[in-house]
C-alpha cells in the first residue's frame, strides 16, 4: 500500500552533506519532484561545508520555480544524521585530493598510467584501504541508529564500499548506484537515431540486460521497442571503431576530462562480442596495461584522457568560491536535472511506483559464474520497501574469467583492510591487472611508498 503520509515527510541522512557535486545534484532533483518532500540532514567532517549547503538548500524553498519544499539541516554528529532516517545517502571523498594525487600520479614513476584511479589499479586499491574503515564505521552506526533505512551509496570504489556495508551489517538494506550504464544506453539511443532514422530516442527506452561488476559491466542483450540492437551495434562498431563516435561534438574528449570517443568500448566488443557498459576511462583500467594505458600517447590514440588530480584540485577551489556566492545570494542556484535515478529509487521504495534500474547488490544467484555474496551489478526491480535483483545470466567464459579475477582481488583487498594486514594487502595489490606489468620488487616499492603517502588514513597499520 502506498504510504502518502511518508511521501510528505521523507527523512534523508546525507553522509558527505558538504558535497559541492552530488549533494547539489540531489538538491536540484528533489526541488523538481512533485511527489515527495521532507527533511535532508547534512553530515560532513567539514561542518562548515554542511552548514553552507543547509543555507543553499533552504533558500530554494523561497523560489517560485521550486516545486518541492524540502528542509535542510546541518548536523554535528553521524548519530544525529542517522537517527530515524528513512534513507541514507553516502557520497564522500575518502581522504583528500593530496592522497588522490598519490593514488593517481605516483604510479606514473613506474610507468603505470591511470585514467581515473578510484576503482582498480594501484590507485583504486590504495583508495580502498583507506575507504573501507570509514564504511565499517558507517555500517556500525547505521545498525545502531537507523537499521531499517535504505542506504544509497555513490562512493567509489563502489563494489568494495557496498561489500563492506554488508560484511559489517549483513541485514543492511544497501545498494550501490552508478550512472556508467546510462552513458552506454545513450550511445545505443544515438545509434538507433542514426542507423534506424528514429528521432528523439530516450536512453530509458533502451532495454538492456546488465551483468558484471561496477565499472566493468557488460550488456549481452539490448533492444529498442522490440528491435534487437546487437546486430545493429556490430554495424555501428564497424563504422566507428577506428575513428570513434563523437556525435556532433567532434574532439570534445580532448577538452573534457570525463569524455571519450568510445574506441575502447568498441574494441572490447570486437574482442569479446559483448557491449562493454561503462565509460572508456574506467574500462581501460580493468585491462592489461599495454592494451590502452601503456603511455599518454597510447591513451591519446584511443581518444580518451587521463584525468589529472591537479584539475580536480583547481575545480574544487572554484566550487568553494561558488558555494560562497550561493550562500551570500550573489549567485542563484541552478536547478537542472542530473539524470541520476536516486530520487526515482526513493519514490519506488516508499511505494509510489515500480521502477527498474541497474544497481550493485550482493550476488544471491542473479549472476551465475561468480560466488554468492560478492557485489555484482545487474538490473533490479524497485518497489515498496523492496529491491529484487533480476536474474542476468552468465558472462561468456573469457569475460567471466576477467571479472572473476577482479572479484578475487577485491575480496582479498577487503580482508586485508579489515585485518590491517600489510602482507595480505600486498598480495591483492600485486594481483591487480595494471600492477602485473611490474616485477615483484618494483611492485613492492610502489606499494610501500603509496601506503606511506596515505598513512594518515591507515590507523593501526604497521607501516
Amino acid at each position: 500500500m502506498t504510504n502518502f503520509t511518508k511521501a510528505n515527510n521523507v527523512q534523508i541522512a546525507y553522509i558527505g552533506g558538504g558535497s559541492k557535486g552530488w549533494a547539489w545534484g540531489l538538491m536540484s532533483d528533489l526541488a523538481q519532484d512533485r511527489e515527495i518532500s521532507g527533511t535532508v540532514r547534512l553530515y560532513d567532517i567539514n561542518s562548515e561545508s554542511a552548514k553552507q549547503n543547509e543555507l543553499i538548500g533552504n533558500r530554494l524553498k523561497e523560489r517560485e520555480d521550486v516545486i518541492a519544499k524540502w528542509d535542510y539541516k546541518a548536523v554535528d554528529t553521524l548519530s544525529e544524521a542517522l537517527d530515524g532516517a528513512d534513507f541514507v545517502i553516502i557520497s564522500i571523498l575518502p581522504g583528500t585530493f593530496d592522497q588522490m594525487d598519490s593514488d593517481v600520479h605516483f604510479p606514473e614513476k613506474y610507468g603505470i598510467y591511470q585514467s581515473v584511479g578510484d576503482t582498480v589499479g594501484p590507485g583504486g586499491m590504495v583508495r580502498a584501504f583507506r575507504t573501507i574503515p570509514l564504511f565499517v564505521e558507517m555500517a556500525e552506526a547505521i545498525k545502531t541508529y537507523s537499521p531499517n533505512a535504505w542506504v544509497i551509496n555513490y562512493t567509489n570504489p563502489m563494489s568494495l564500499c557496498t561489500r563492506t556495508l554488508y560484511k559489517v551489517f549483513p541485514e543492511i538494506k544497501a545498494i550501490g548506484c552508478c550512472h556508467e550504464v546510462f552513458g552506454t544506453q545513450k550511445i545505443l539511443a544515438a545509434m538507433v537515431e542514426e542507423l534506424l532514422g528514429v528521432q528523439n530516442v530516450k536512453r530509458q527506452e533502451i532495454d538492456v540486460n546488465v551483468l558484471g561488476i561496477n565499472h566493468f559491466t557488460w550488456i549481452d542483450r539490448a533492444s529498442y521497442k522490440g528491435v534487437d540492437l546487437l546486430p545493429l551495434y556490430q554495424e555501428f562498431v564497424e563504422k566507428y571503431h577506428e575513428t570513434g563516435f563523437e556525435g556532433s561534438e567532434e574532439g570534445h574528449w580532448m577538452n573534457d576530462h570525463f569524455s571519450s570517443a568510445e574506441r575502447v568500448k568498441f574494441d572490447l566488443y570486437k574482442k569479446f562480442g559483448l557491449i562493454a557498459a561503462a565509460g572508456d576511462r574506467h574500462l581501460a583500467e580493468f585491462m592489461p596495461l599495454n592494451w590502452y594505458l601503456a603511455n599518454p600517447d597510447r591513451v591519446h590514440s584511443w581518444k580518451f584522457g587521463l584525468t589529472p588530480v591537479a584539475w580536480r584540485k583547481e575545480n574544487a577551489k572554484k566550487l568553494v568560491e561558488k558555494s560562497k556566492r550561493l550562500v551570500s545570494g550573489e549567485e542563484q542556484f541552478e536547478i537542472n536535472p542530473t539524470g541520476e535515478e536516486g530520487v526515482e529509487m526513493i519514490k519506488a521504495l516508499i511505494g509510489l511506483k515500480t521502477f527498474i534500474s541497474n544497481v550493485n547488490l550482493p550476488n544471491q544467484g542473479q549472476m551465475s559464474g561468480v560466488p554468492n555474496d560478492v557485489i555484482v551489478e545487474t538490473n533490479a526491480v524497485f518497489s515498496h520497501n523492496g529491491v529484487q535483483p533480476i536474474v542476468s545470466g552468465e558472462l561468456p567464459p573469457e569475460v567471466n574469467k576477467m571479472v572473476a579475477a577482479h572479484i578475487f582481488t577485491q575480496e582479498t583487498t577487503l580482508e586485508a583492510a579489515l585485518e590491517k594486514n600489510k602482507e595480505k594487502a600486498f598480495r591483492a595489490f600485486s594481483q591487480d591487472m595494471l600492477v602485473q606489468s611490474l616485477n615483484q620488487e618494483q611492485a613492492k616499492q610502489l606499494f610501500d611508498q603509496m601506503l606511506i603517502n596515505t598513512k594518515d588514513y591507515l590507523p593501526g597499520w604497521d607501516l
